[in-house]
């Protein structure tokens, strides 16, 4: 099938490009930012903002957002509003891109921000038929490819060609290559002493995460997701966080093994790709979902006080309950599908979450979360 673009190109002389699924829809737009071929998973995500911190968030790895708001870049990108050291996200579809940014944060356009990270966008795609598709066939690998000189059959089969997110350890793409401190990166600005040490687990770590905690008096030190269980206890924290991260988590075998080692021997918390990695190392499995949570407005249920937090989402996989044994409970679930949002053991000082309490869409609705973690620590020390 071929979806020509229903709407004019944005401006005139405007490159054309095309969007092709691997199942062979092909959709025409116009190429803005880097205007070169991509591919990856095509997703959508239904925040209506935040897309600097989406395409920074290491998460997003290996993956092409759809976002489903129609109009993206209207206060521009800045300097302040990372995620992480580098964009990571595969490629960007909106339905119109703003180009002259309104806001006094801005120092440059989405555009010359996409341009100069490298990341094409294709522009003025039917966006809701994208991801009408999406929904209904769940989501799938395809590529951002100039109009110009294309041959639509080979694009066909190259999209057919590409590999699926099952069986993927991206994780070992995104980690740092070696450990450093928070404070290194962000130091204290009221030069406060540290009540505790955590080691993070680089998975795909938002600054966001580490600027939570340290802001709860903790002086959190990042490893490479490879770190094995004897280095993290060397460095006797008292406590260890694991970071959410890209693709599978099942693959990702030595950070599960390495959870496995340090239950019982500190208070872990995990988020996200953390949290999938928590419960595959509790005994549980994990399955793919059919297009993924991705956005800031998802309802999840606390099942201990029966509230609801808005939260922000990024997962196209998520824990299985039915693998999970006696000694893990479940404690967060979705108001959308009733996948698992959280889990805590019932036998170690350990919990997790799926959604991302960092990102404050509630806005303080997660937040709890951090404290809960430094609760911990306090019971472990004594305090």
């Amino acid at each position: 099938m071929f979806r020509p673009n229903p709407f004019p190109l944005p401006d005139e002389g405007a490159m054309e490009g095309f969007l092709v699924l691997s199942n062979g829809t092909i959709y025409s737009g116009a190429l803005r930012g880097a205007q070169r071929p991509a591919s990856g998973e095509v997703i959508f995500n239904t925040a209506m903002t935040g897309y600097q911190e989406i395409l920074t968030d290491p998460s997003y790895k290996g993956q092409i957002v759809t976002m489903t708001y129609p109009h993206i870049g209207n206060y521009g990108t800045n300097a302040e509003d990372l995620e992480s050291r580098r964009p990571f996200a595969a490629g960007l579809i909106v339905k119109e891109l703003c180009p002259v940014p309104s806001n006094w944060r801005a120092n440059e356009s989405l555009d010359d921000y996409l341009k100069r990270a490298g990341i094409s966008c294709l522009e003025g795609i039917d966006t809701r038929a994208l991801v009408s598709a999406l929904r209904d066939r769940g989501a799938m690998p395809g590529l951002i490819a100039p109009a110009e000189g294309a041959d639509l059959q080979a694009l066909r089969r190259e999209a057919a060609s590409l590999p699926v997110m099952e069986g993927m350890n991206l994780a070992r793409d995104v980690t740092v290559d070696k450990a450093y401190r928070w404070e290194d990166i962000e130091p204290s600005r009221n030069g406060a002493r540290y009540r505790f040490k955590v080691v993070a687990y680089d998975f795909g770590l938002k600054y966001n995460i580490a600027r939570m905690l340290a802001a709860r008096g903790i002086d959190v030190e990042v490893v490479p997701c490879g770190t094995s269980a004897e280095d993290v206890l060397a460095r006797k924290p008292d406590g260890v966080f694991l970071s959410n991260g890209p693709g599978d988590p099942e693959p990702v075998r030595e950070g599960a093994e390495a959870v496995r080692k340090l239950l019982g021997r500190v208070p872990i918390f995990g988020i996200c790709l953390g949290h999938q990695i928590l419960g595959l190392a509790l005994g549980g499995k994990t399955y793919k979902l059919k297009f993924g949570h991705h956005g800031a407005n998802h309802p999840v249920g606390d099942l201990k006080t029966g509230r609801i937090e808005i939260t922000s989402h990024n997962h196209g996989f998520a824990v299985d309950e039915a693998s999970l044994p006696p000694t893990v409970r479940v404690t967060h679930r979705s108001l959308n599908d009733t996948c698992v949002e959280g889990i805590e053991s019932l036998a170690y000082p350990a919990f997790s979450v799926q959604y991302h309490p960092e990102a404050s869409p509630g806005p303080h609705d997660a937040a709890y979360l951090f404290d809960r973690f430094v609760k911990m620590m306090e019971e472990r020390d004594g305090r």
